[in-house]
């Protein structure tokens, strides 16, 4: 298969698990009408019980795919998930649903894992950066698109329709994949899923100090990206009174900040990507604390909300020109155990994101103040790890 469609299947395979927690967003209200009416707070369960499901897969599906090859792994693992899909939009209790979202998250992390694998199997050094960055456009995408899919499916034919979404979307990522695709993996190459040599595995990826720091810096990358898409409904609806056009405004600036892995595949591979990571994460620290200076939640319409829809487009665009580089950084001395580095990296990454965002959101109001200043704090660190990153890389390079 050529370049231009290999990217778009890893891309979709990547977007999986973005898309099964973002296109759930406008259908809340409805389950909690439905399956929760004493209790609206418990339909976001959908939403964290797939991140769990996820989260557990994602440890597993690498050394899975490094013991039986990448496409029997995405096979049985979106097997899986569509067969989830399925028992949630049949159920009739929250529980029965709750159950079957753990399965799907399961379930959907074989193809985001593999895909990253492959990508490692393939290609090294920039080069993968460049691929991974046009990846990272899909992904930086699909979070910003799926709340209007979400809107215009239930809309189109009720809520639980979105169920029946997810199983188009992987059941056609699944045929192109056994179609096109041929196993990246040789037989030579593989290895045993045994419980030490994982755990030796394990213990080297931590080891390994830049792939240590990296994850660090991508969890509070994707941690940033992540408190966006939970508090910007609320900011839309309560600060700005914009509820009904949050599906669109967000898609206009996902069509915008795409741009971003674009123009991180341009300049990758002359900037470095240490360097591109350490500068952006530079700029969006001074963005938010003009942003804190600013209070756009204080100003007269429609000033405050042009300014702040002005802040989350530098929140895509950071991700298009971190989480790529980033996650290439960590996978780049981790070839001979690509799959468990893309578990152990892809698992850590995410879950701590996830639940750094769910803490800054439990503890604080939705507010625009509360959103900007979380992010100050986490790109701030994030630079400063980046910083002594640098530090470190040439460390190792005058010891070799």
């Amino acid at each position: 298969m050529g370049r231009i469609e290999f990217i778009g299947l890893i891309a979709m395979m990547f977007a999986t698990i973005a898309f099964s927690i973002d296109a759930m967003l406008p259908a809340l209200p409805e389950i909690a009408n439905e399956l929760s009416p004493g209790n609206a707070n418990r339909a976001a369960l959908t939403l964290t019980s797939f991140v769990l499901g996820m989260g557990i897969g994602t440890f597993i599906a690498g050394p899975l795919s490094d013991a039986y090859g990448r496409r029997n792994v995405l096979f049985a693992g979106t097997l899986l998930y569509i067969a989830a899909a399925l028992v949630a939009w049949a159920s009739k209790t929250l529980e029965v649903m709750l159950i079957a979202r753990v399965i799907q998250g399961f379930g959907a992390a074989a193809p985001r894992i593999v895909a990253i694998a492959i990508v490692r199997d393939l290609y090294g050094g920039a080069q993968m950066a460049r691929i991974v960055s046009f990846v990272m456009l899909v992904f930086t995408l699909v979070p910003a698109f799926a709340p209007a899919m979400g809107a215009f499916i239930i809309i189109a034919s009720g809520w639980r329709t979105i169920f029946l979404s997810f199983v188009v979307f992987a059941t056609i990522t699944v045929i192109w994949m056994a179609f096109r695709m041929p196993e990246t993996l040789d037989d030579a190459d593989r290895r045993p899923f045994r419980i030490k040599p994982m755990a030796i595995a394990v213990k080297e990826i931590f080891a390994h100090p830049l792939v240590r720091l990296s994850i660090f810096v991508q969890t509070l990358a994707m941690g940033m990206l992540f408190l966006t898409l939970m508090l910007i409904q609320p900011i839309y609806a309560d600060t700005f009174g914009r509820a009904d056009s949050f599906p669109y405004w967000t898609g206009l600036i996902a069509i915008l900040a795409g741009s971003a892995s674009l123009f991180n595949a341009m300049v990758v591979v002359r900037v470095g990507m240490q360097r591109l990571v350490t500068l952006t994460l530079g700029i969006q620290t001074i963005i938010a604390v003009v942003g804190l200076v600013l209070n756009p939640a204080s100003m007269m319409e429609p000033y405050g909300f042009a300014i702040f829809l002005v802040w989350q487009f530098c929140i895509f665009f950071q991700a298009g020109l971190t989480l790529g580089n980033l996650n290439a950084i960590a996978m780049e001395p981790m070839g001979h155990v690509a799959g468990m580095a893309a578990s152990v990296i892809g698992g850590v990454s995410t879950i701590f994101a996830a639940a750094i965002a769910s803490i800054v959101t439990l503890l604080f109001p939705p507010t625009v103040n509360s959103l900007i200043a979380a992010v100050l704090v986490m790109a701030l660190v994030g630079f400063a790890i980046m910083r002594h990153m640098a530090r470190v890389s040439r460390q190792m390079a005058i010891a070799e």
